[in-house]
């Protein structure tokens, strides 16, 4: 098996304690499902290309260059060195501002992860900071640069090494307002909550990420299967929403209680039923015995 090979190295500081680390990629979409661009008619592969947005001629990868739009048309030129020199320059050091309680990380603001192993002599002092956190239950927040931008990293213990993750800025990240402006301030409360926590309850478990597979890339590799053999696949019925009339209904079937009170109607039925046998064979049994008598008088 081929070692995986470090995206960066450099130092983890804490205090007065400096430990050299590597970091690597933890998660990659190079295994995903790829595809790529035909001409519907040749059948041939088409390539993208960079064209002026006035003459439609090609711009070669050596003549293009960044600007930035002031206004409509205007732009300011930024050549590479511009662009290399404003960045911060790197010490190649993770510094730890500060040590957060686990239970006050908002992940909407993770962006990439990464791990962080010790590297060469790095091992006691790594080791040190890794246990301290985990029994601390704490992470640490840590700024470097990182791929020449300025980077706020969050590190947390992860088996027997950490785990970086890059952070959003506070500006990348959309505030929900917008988002759930439009829901009514609804409160849920009697039977459909006690319904609801008990499914819950039952569907309690731990989180396995192998349990979980990629059904799109599942269904795309289906469908390129039948595909080349000729063959097409069923279509599937979209799913349908719950309405407010019927989800106290959908509720009690998903915590099976429509079920069990059908049997215990059945049951019911059942034993009533039972009960009328027996009473008109008690009766039937009481109208035989007093037909001699009826005879004799």
């Amino acid at each position: 098996m081929v070692s995986p090979r470090a995206n960066w190295k450099g130092y983890i500081k804490f205090g007065e304690v400096t430990c050299p680390v590597s970091l690597y990629t933890a998660a990659s979409s190079s295994e995903r499902v790829s595809f790529h661009t035909l001409n519907r008619e040749t059948g041939n592969r088409v390539k993208r290309a960079f064209v002026d947005s006035e003459t439609g001629d090609v711009v070669e990868a050596d003549d293009q260059v960044k600007g930035y739009e002031v206004e409509g048309g205007r732009y300011v030129v930024l050549e590479p060195e511009d662009v290399a020199a404003a960045v911060p320059d790197s010490d190649k050091t993770l510094n730890i501002e500060a040590f957060v309680p686990c239970a006050q990380i908002d992940t909407t603001y993770l962006d990439k992860p990464y791990y962080l192993a010790p590297d060469k002599m790095g091992g006691e002092p790594f080791a040190l900071l890794r246990d301290g956190m985990a029994k601390a239950k704490v992470a640490a927040i840590a700024r470097t640069v990182l791929f020449r931008r300025m980077r706020t990293v969050l590190i947390r213990p992860h088996g027997k090494g950490l785990i970086a993750a890059t952070l959003n800025f506070e500006y990348e990240v959309r505030s929900s307002t917008e988002a759930f402006k439009e829901l009514p301030n609804l409160k849920i409360t009697g039977e459909m909550l006690e319904l609801a926590e008990h499914i819950i309850h039952t569907k309690k478990g731990s989180f396995d990420a192998s349990a979980f597979d990629d059904r799109y890339e599942a269904a795309i590799s289906e469908l390129v299967k039948a595909k080349i053999e000729g063959r097409s696949l069923p279509k599937k019925k979209p799913p349908v929403a719950s309405k407010p009339g019927d989800l106290l209904k959908a509720l009690r079937e998903s915590a099976g209680l429509s079920s069990a009170k059908q049997k215990s109607k059945r049951k019911a039925a059942n034993a009533n039923s039972g009960a009328s046998k027996r009473k008109s064979k008690k009766t039937s049994a009481t109208g035989k015995q007093a037909d001699p008598s009826r005879r004799a008088s």
